[in-house]
């Protein structure tokens, strides 16, 4: 008997120390676009993630983790959306973010449903699902749904242990706004189909939310000119 509540207490630690982890990927994620986050939030430290959703059972209340977002006013002028004569003073592409930890055993249709109608009603611009367990593929057709009202994102919680963006081999991106993608265009006379590619599930372009169409600056480092850049379109 005692043996088998060691081993569960271990497996407890484990998921806490896990779901921690992924909580803070998720974090600097939406730092990294633009949102507003403070550094507590972005940083809080394991000691004090027990304290705040670990039930009395000693279990993360993944119920708890869900957490908003607003876009900083930078994010908000990056993507502005262009002037028109019949709207000449447009508003942004991006808007609030809703962010919540799957709190189930199953992510199907039912659920990726409830989610976007969730963030429909509430007009969060975007939504981003995190999930222990892998999505059905009727669940990834729900998406689709709600694409006029909500941008809905869904991670699989072992893929956001380990924040990517922050490896060695990964040089830094950066997504250009509109005005930044006609200039460069423009400069080197090129069709934006002339550009190399991103596949909008390349992870880097999923930690950022990228769209199809966006073109993402990548900085590498050079050793005789210090650094260089070079541009892809997100397809």
């Amino acid at each position: 008997m005692a043996d088998q509540e060691d081993a569960n207490r271990e497996a407890n630690e484990r998921s806490i120390v896990r779901t921690w982890r992924a909580w803070r990927t998720v974090h600097e994620m939406a730092a990294d676009r633009g949102y507003e986050l403070t550094q507590e939030e972005v940083n809080l430290p394991l000691e004090r993630f027990r304290d705040r959703y670990i039930s009395n059972e000693g279990t993360v209340n993944r119920s708890l983790l869900k957490f908003s977002a607003r876009p900083s006013d930078d994010m908000m002028r990056k993507f502005q959306k262009p002037a028109t004569p019949n709207d000449p003073s447009p508003g942004s592409d991006c808007g609030t973010i809703w962010i919540e930890f799957l709190d189930e055993s199953t992510l199907g249709a039912e659920q990726m449903r409830k989610f976007g109608k969730f963030c429909a009603e509430h007009n969060y611009a975007a939504g981003v699902l995190v999930s222990n367990v892998a999505v059905s593929a009727s669940a990834k057709k729900e998406i689709a749904k709600f694409a006029q009202w909500t941008a809905i994102e869904w991670f699989l919680e072992d893929d956001l242990l380990i924040n990517i963006t922050h490896h060695d081999l990964v040089p830094r991106h950066v997504i250009l706004s509109r005005e930044e993608k006609a200039a460069l265009l423009k400069r080197y006379r090129l069709k934006e189909t002339q550009l190399p590619r991103i596949l909008v599930r390349d992870p880097v372009a999923k930690y950022l939310g990228m769209k199809r169409g966006q073109v993402v600056k990548i900085i590498r480092k050079s050793e005789t000119a210090g650094r260089y850049a070079s541009y892809r379109l997100c397809v």
